[in-house]
């Protein structure tokens, strides 16, 4: 072998060895690169709530950029469909996502879904609404007290009625954990303090079955003998009360999410109380711990400051804010405030006068 054919095979083998190391450089880089790649789905469930592609995505989606700018949002929303939820959880851990923060159309039945995430190493935060499974963190608002809360407006709101009519009550829908304890809270108010005529769990929070059930109460009861109306939220109030307006009634009428058109009711007279849960503290309490998570961190105790259970027997750590009523009195140190809604969205013509009254103009 020649001087110059040994030069050639050992040039060749260094440069081998050298490309051989900065390709193995490049692929820890990327091992490194794609380990600490904040990646989150959310998976929110329907859309007939205006609260969730109005506030909840936003929301979630600013907090998370605000923590982490690089990361990647995937972002689903299952149209009220249990199966299109799951088979969304299966595409979310297709494409890698690290964290989702999930709000359950079917709190029962997305269990699998949550173990096949817990088995491909990827958390979960269950948001408004628990999960069954092993969920890593819980946040929403204390739901029992939200009940409680509507209980006691309709009670207060009654008066003397109270005792001599009956009241015809609208729940959530029976796959959703939190309606099952609103209407715990509820009760724990109203039981013995008033006659229940009708009572109703609604599926899908539907705003058509509501207003059907309605009429169905009227017809069975009477209008006469109906004193007031719990409603669960203001998606089934706004069907609620187009029934009641229908008959000729107008009767104490709660709700929950304070939505414009349960704000705008309230300002005329048709719906009494509405309560809010302001969806900017807890979306930026998911999104905080979504965060954590997908880097790896611990979630610190201010973070998940109590412990609740599953309906699957699971510990959860949670964090559970706090609920308020809203009310004709207090819409601009509420809703207004918080930043939900402005007084020019409000008070449109239709609304000017009932806000005039209210001081809002």
């Amino acid at each position: 072998m020649t001087r110059t054919l040994r030069g050639a095979i050992a040039l060749a083998g260094a440069t081998a060895l050298c490309l051989g190391a900065v390709a193995t450089s490049g692929a820890t880089q990327s091992a490194s690169a794609a380990q600490g790649e904040v990646r989150i789905g959310l998976l929110l469930p329907e859309s007939k709530t205006t609260r969730y592609e109005k506030f909840d995505r936003p929301y979630i989606e600013a907090k998370i950029k605000e923590l982490a700018p690089d990361a990647q949002i995937d972002y689903y929303n299952a149209a009220e469909s249990a199966t299109t939820q799951q088979q969304q959880v299966n595409t979310a851990l297709a494409k890698g996502d690290k964290v989702l923060i999930l709000d359950a159309v079917d709190a029962k039945s997305i269990q699998s879904s949550v173990e096949k995430a817990r088995n491909a190493g990827v958390k979960v935060v269950a948001y408004d609404r628990l999960a069954q499974g092993p969920v890593d963190a819980y946040v929403s608002y204390d739901n029992r007290k939200v009940g409680e809360l509507q209980g006691k407006a309709l009670l207060d709101a009654l008066g003397d009625k109270a005792e001599s009519g009956q009241i015809v009550m609208h729940n959530g829908s029976p796959t959703d954990p939190n309606a099952a304890e609103f209407k715990a809270g509820a009760h724990s108010v109203l039981d013995g303090k008033v006659k229940i005529g009708k009572e109703y769990d609604t599926p899908n929070w539907d705003p058509n079955n509501a207003n059907q059930q309605m009429s169905g109460a009227i017809s069975a009861l009477g209008k006469d003998k109906i004193v007031g109306v719990y409603s669960a939220n203001d998606g089934l109030a706004a069907g609620i009360s187009t029934a009641l307006k229908a008959a000729g009634m107008n009767v104490p009428l709660t709700g929950q999410d304070a939505q414009l058109d349960a704000i705008q009711r309230i300002l005329l007279g048709t719906q009494t109380i509405t309560v809010e849960k302001p969806y900017k503290p807890e979306a930026d309490i998911a999104a905080t711990m979504a965060v954590n998570l997908a880097e790896g961190k611990e979630l610190p105790a201010d973070l998940t400051p109590t412990t609740v259970t599953s309906g699957s027997g699971e510990k959860v750590p949670a964090n559970l804010l706090t609920p308020v009523v809203v009310d004709k009195t207090n819409i601009k140190d509420t809703v207004v405030k918080d930043g939900l809604y402005t007084v020019q969205e409000i008070c449109t013509p239709t609304y000017a006068a009932a806000c005039k009254e209210a001081g809002l103009q």
